[in-house]
């Protein structure tokens, strides 16, 4: 049966309602009922989407017009209550890595690279998170997990020097991102940025973790699963379960998953 909201896009535009459209109707009921929703992309996954299907006009142009038009049309600008995924660029981003009182998360600025350098440290077993929604949602579920926010593909020069220096101070860090061809990539660039063990970066991601992700959970797309260099054994080995296999996982389709595995990996010694 149509939704209230296709019911109101059909009459007032003309127009039908696009393919997968009603995996939106849950969405807008709370969103209607003023609940507080997880980052954009998250909200998509949710939905049976991929994760920039609500953020990216190019992803899936007709869906994206359709949740443009409801949220226009059918709720004021204040009733949307969502965890923003905008974090500041060229900075390092982390939650519960320094023994601050400061609310968290932690946002440094190039400027104040220099002084954290030999700042009290809270944690040192720290995830670092590829996605800056994932990170935001992973924190705003665990306020007292340690979390740094890797940004995508944002080496900026703060962010490779404190993560260089948390290496020197003998932080352990493990690795979470998407699992496609650029994922796999991104996680191997930093991996060679950092020069630490590759066991211990992989210890969430596994290979064999990987594999299983693919299998339960992939979704298919060409140029999301294509061949593409890398560096390191481990990372090779998964990005060759991607190609064969011929999937792809995002992040935010592993929120559970995360939650399980995270907790114990910070609790080992």
């Amino acid at each position: 049966m149509p939704s209230q909201y296709h019911k109101r896009y059909v009459a007032e535009t003309g127009k039908l309602v696009p393919k997968n459209a009603d995996r939106l109707d849950r969405l807008f009921d709370r969103i209607a009922a003023g609940e507080n929703l997880p980052p954009r992309g998250q909200q998509a996954v949710e939905a049976g989407l991929t994760a920039h299907s609500l953020n990216d006009a190019q992803e899936n142009p007709a869906v994206y017009d359709y949740y443009q038009w409801v949220l226009a049309n059918c709720f004021t600008g204040n009733q949307v209550h969502e965890v923003t995924a905008k974090l500041i660029g060229m900075a390092f981003i982390c939650a519960n890595v320094f023994e601050t009182d400061l609310p968290q998360p932690l946002t440094l600025n190039p400027w104040q690279i220099a002084s954290m350098k030999d700042f009290p440290l809270r944690h040192r077993r720290v995830v670092i998170v590829e996605n800056n929604g994932v990170f935001a949602w992973l924190l705003r579920l665990h306020p007292e997990w340690p979390l740094i926010d890797q940004s995508g593909n944002d080496f900026n020069s703060a962010y490779v020097t404190l993560m260089e220096n948390l290496v020197q101070r003998e932080v352990q860090f493990t690795y979470l991102g998407d699992l496609d061809s650029r994922g796999i990539q991104i996680a191997d660039h930093l991996l060679d940025e950092l020069a630490i063990d590759p066991v211990e970066f992989t210890a969430i991601q596994t290979p064999a973790n990987v594999l299983k992700w693919l299998t339960l959970k992939g979704k298919t797309d060409p140029q999301r699963t294509r061949p593409l260099t890398v560096k390191a054994p481990v990372f090779q080995q998964e990005l060759d379960s991607l190609t064969l296999v011929k999937k792809f996982v995002e992040q935010e389709q592993l929120i559970a998953e995360y939650e399980a595995l995270i907790v114990p990996w910070l609790k080992m010694k």
